[in-house]
């Protein structure tokens, strides 16, 4: 992953503290390479009894300054010490700084959230770059399962975190409507056509007398052959209602069950808040001739030539043969061996026809990202080579990899589907617990990581699950501020007017430890985009509900933390200010999620 520098953010309290660290750092060290000082980082301590920031800057000074870390670090103590903002700094370690800012300082991040509004911790980052992310591109076979499901939603999250960090980004699905599984799904279209027209065929002889066998035999086939009789009555049969000449239907059934298909999963997606800008179609791209022009591109350069290769070690690919093939030299290109694009009969192997495909997305874009299972791992290498030969290393293609999700219910594994019965289809899954639950719970680990997504848990109204945690944690926010316009009046809690309360109120350690985390929201969805990461955004939701949970307790105990003091005003006002700032951040962390915040708990 290409390194980036982090974004001079104005909303960001770290960001602004780098600037001033940097700025230090020139005084302290002249001369220093500006290279250097774009490699100073400003993060939260290891330890929050160390203050609210670090700085690696000496250590990074060292160096080219021909000094003692702990020298630097002593004089940038000095020099940060003065400035208005910092109320401690002390050198650590081997040549850290950490700072620890006045209450003033982290009291104006509630007032910076308020006048951000909805785009709190939107940043530039990505500097427009342009951004493909494909994602889903499940075979037009079936209903969406929940196979699918967890790519969808981590790719979608991702497309919207990039968006947050100032990416141009692309959001593309992939119609894999070319080769064996869409002939095979066209003749179980037919089978399921001759049933709708009266004629019974067994589902074992029909499948011995295609050239695919019936591989498709779910129920959800049903209303896509029906639609076919209303248009075409009995003319795709033969006279006595048998099988026609596949001339005369099979072009015309797999349009009809491409067509319906494709409609069937847009409307899953659209039920788990996903739309995509592109559909690109793989016939599509092997009829335009851009598969060949790639190849033709890899010869141009010299990177095409004919051999045999080994034998592969584990399970033998499909479109491998023990004889010359035109081969791509990808191992110029860091690949562990060379691929074969052309089979010995001129033929197309799948990886060539994956590179036409991804040579026009690179056409238009600065990164391509392919949102894959993890059974696609072998993939990644041979992939990056093309587009790095093809785009002259211009181009950067990364791959996020997703495990399988379990879905378990009592603790056994389920099977839900209503409609196929051998899987649990995406639809069943929403229909289940909801949009919202499915989208956060796929998003609470990494998505390499194994899960296993409990229905029962995801609806349990308990601290224990995550989606409930923080949608309580909003809807407590709005609990607040709907009671305090009754207290104090509408107009005294409007968004605008709390902007530009008195904020000394929010003294105590509590109150000051929510607004470091409000602080660092920024900071979390640049460093989320940069890594590629979007359940990070999740932990960070989960992690301000509990702060905001733990303050609404110390409230029982402590009644000069609640929010609500009908007897001052002023104070009440500056905690509500905090309230709605908490409310603001989830509602800017859960848009990119995908997740919508609830007003109340019913």
């Amino acid at each position: 992953m290409p390194a980036v520098t982090p974004s001079p953010t104005t909303d960001c309290l770290f960001a602004r503290t780098r600037i001033q660290v940097c700025d230090a750092l020139r005084s302290v060290v002249p001369g220093i390479p500006e290279e250097i000082v774009q490699r100073v980082e400003v993060t939260p301590p290891r330890d929050a009894a160390h203050g609210d920031m670090a700085t690696n800057a000496a250590l990074l000074a060292a160096k080219p300054a021909r000094r003692k870390p702990a020298d630097i670090a002593a004089e940038l103590v000095q020099k940060l010490s003065e400035l208005p903002g910092i109320e401690k700094a002390e050198a650590a370690g081997p040549g850290f700084v950490n700072l620890t800012l006045k209450p003033d300082v982290l009291q104006s991040v509630a007032k910076l959230v308020l006048m951000t509004g909805e785009v709190f911790g939107r940043s530039q980052i990505g500097q427009g770059t342009r951004v493909n992310v494909e994602y889903v591109s499940a075979n037009p076979t079936g209903p969406m399962h929940v196979g699918h499901c967890r790519g969808a939603v981590v790719g979608d999250a991702l497309a919207n975190l990039l968006d947050a960090a100032g990416y141009g980004v692309t959001r593309e699905y992939y119609i894999n409507d070319a080769g064996a599984q869409v002939n095979a799904l066209t003749w179980a279209t037919y089978w399921r056509y001759l049933q709708e027209i009266g004629t019974h065929i067994n589902a074992e002889v029909f499948g011995k007398e295609t050239p695919t066998g019936l591989q498709y035999q779910g129920e959800y086939l049903i209303p896509v052959a029906q639609a076919i009789v209303q248009k075409h009555g009995r003319s795709l049969a033969d006279k006595d209602g048998g099988i026609a000449d596949p001339s005369v239907w099979f072009e015309l059934v797999r349009r009809e069950a491409l067509d319906q298909m494709m409609e069937m999963i847009r409307h899953d997606l659209e039920a788990l808040g996903i739309s995509h800008e592109v559909f690109s179609s793989e016939a599509e791209t092997l009829a335009s001739g851009r598969v060949d022009a790639a190849i033709n591109q890899l010869q141009s350069k010299g990177l095409l030539y004919e051999g045999v290769l080994e034998p592969p070690k584990g399970k033998m690919p499909e479109d491998w043969e023990p004889r010359p093939q035109t081969l791509f030299r990808s191992t110029e290109f860091g690949d562990d061996t060379d691929r074969a694009l052309r089979k010995s009969d001129g033929s197309n192997t799948y990886f060539a026809n994956d590179i036409g495909y991804h040579a026009q997305k690179a056409s238009t874009s600065d990164v391509l990202i392919d949102v894959l299972g993890a059974d696609h791992g072998g993939y990644v290498s041979r992939m990056r080579a093309a587009i790095s030969a093809l785009t002259d290393k211009k181009t950067a293609f990364e791959v996020v990899m997703c495990q399988i999700v379990r879905v378990v219910k009592n603790g056994e594994p389920v099977r839900m589907s209503k409609r196929a019965g051998t899987f649990v289809t995406l639809r069943d899954l929403l229909d289940e617990v909801g949009k919202d639950a499915v989208r956060f719970t796929m998003l609470t680990r990494k998505a390499d990581a194994q899960m296993e997504f409990d229905l029962d848990a995801v609806v349990a109204q308990t601290r224990d699950n995550p989606v409930f945690y923080v949608q309580y944690a909003h809807a407590r926010c709005r609990s607040v501020l709907r009671a305090a316009e009754e207290m104090f009046g509408k107009d005294a809690v409007q968004t605008e007017t709390l902007a530009q309360v008195d904020l000394t109120g929010l003294s105590s350690d509590v109150e000051l430890a929510v607004l470091r985390r409000i602080a660092s929201f920024p900071r979390t969805v640049e460093g989320a985009a940069i890594a590629r990461e979007p359940h990070r955004i999740v932990t960070y939701c989960i992690e301000l509900a509990s702060d905001f949970h733990a303050l609404w307790n110390r409230g029982r105990e402590d009644t000069t933390l609640r929010f609500l003091q009908e007897n001052d005003r002023v104070t009440s006002l500056s905690k509500l200010a905090l309230v709605a700032a908490i409310a603001m951040t989830l509602r800017c962390a859960l848009a990119i999620v995908g997740v919508e915040p609830v007003e109340e708990m019913r």
